[in-house]
């Protein structure tokens, strides 16, 4: 029988009826270069960039039950449940302060999704795809100085196989949503944030406009005599 692990759910509280969040998750395989590319889309756009790998991580450090709990579970090899995973980004989005958020390597899996939906319950705009060959990941992460016990070619394959195995769905779900971003991330990192860029310029775009029809919604006397006042202008050019 599996472990049952108790969430502490006085953790989090929730967003401020009717505010407009954004969400977008970004994904791809180790040695993809996710973690470049948010910063990048942090400098230019001022998402907040949350990472589960390393609220995880700092959830451990802390002197907390739940990061005792959440230790012992990555000290046997066993998968942290994927509620407290949400949970813990919830809790960072609230203290962000910000409502644009690039959640990255996230979800994982279809749990991780499914978690996501039930408790956050924001939908994401897209999820953008770092879409990069094995054999250039490959090479990434072998001439990446990060210090890390993990990085020999065996543990790398083996996470290459368990990303493929375990992502693929969420992507396909995406993908059948219309909600996919794709971007080539085998080029530099300059030339892969360029298509980046217009994705999210697109976003602005979009966002721009949903907030000026929001305002005319909410005026409607204000939209109905600017409709007037054009149709006067459009009758005066008619007659010169």
């Amino acid at each position: 029988m599996a472990e049952v692990v108790q969430v502490h759910k006085d953790w989090v509280g929730s967003f401020p009826s009717g505010k407009k969040i954004t969400v977008v998750f970004v994904i791809g395989g180790p040695g993809s270069g996710k973690g470049t590319q948010c910063a990048k889309i942090v400098s230019q756009f001022g998402f907040t960039h949350l990472s589960a790998g390393d609220l995880l991580r700092e959830e451990v450090k802390s002197d907390t039950e739940q990061g005792a709990t959440i230790k012992n579970l990555m000290h046997e090899g066993k998968l942290v449940p994927s509620e407290i995973i949400v949970r813990l980004l919830l809790k960072a989005m609230l203290a962000s302060g910000n409502d644009k958020f690039l959640i990255d390597g996230f979800p994982r899996n279809e749990e991780n999704r499914e978690a996501y939906e039930k408790i956050i319950k924001i939908e994401p705009e897209f999820a953008l795809l770092i879409d990069c060959s094995r054999e250039e990941m490959e090479r990434r992460i072998l001439h990446r100085n990060q210090g890390r016990d993990d990085d020999n070619m065996e543990t790398i394959r083996r996470r290459f196989e368990v990303f493929q195995q375990s992502t693929l769905p969420v992507i396909q779900h995406y993908e059948k949503m219309g909600k996919l971003r794709r971007v080539d991330g085998d080029r530099q990192p300059d030339m892969v944030f360029e298509d980046v860029k217009a994705i999210f310029a697109q976003l602005n775009t979009q966002a721009n406009q949903g907030s000026n029809v929001s305002r005319a919604q909410t005026n409607p006397f204000k939209s109905w005599f600017l409709d007037i006042f054009c149709s006067c202008f459009d009758v005066a050019d008619r007659r010169n």
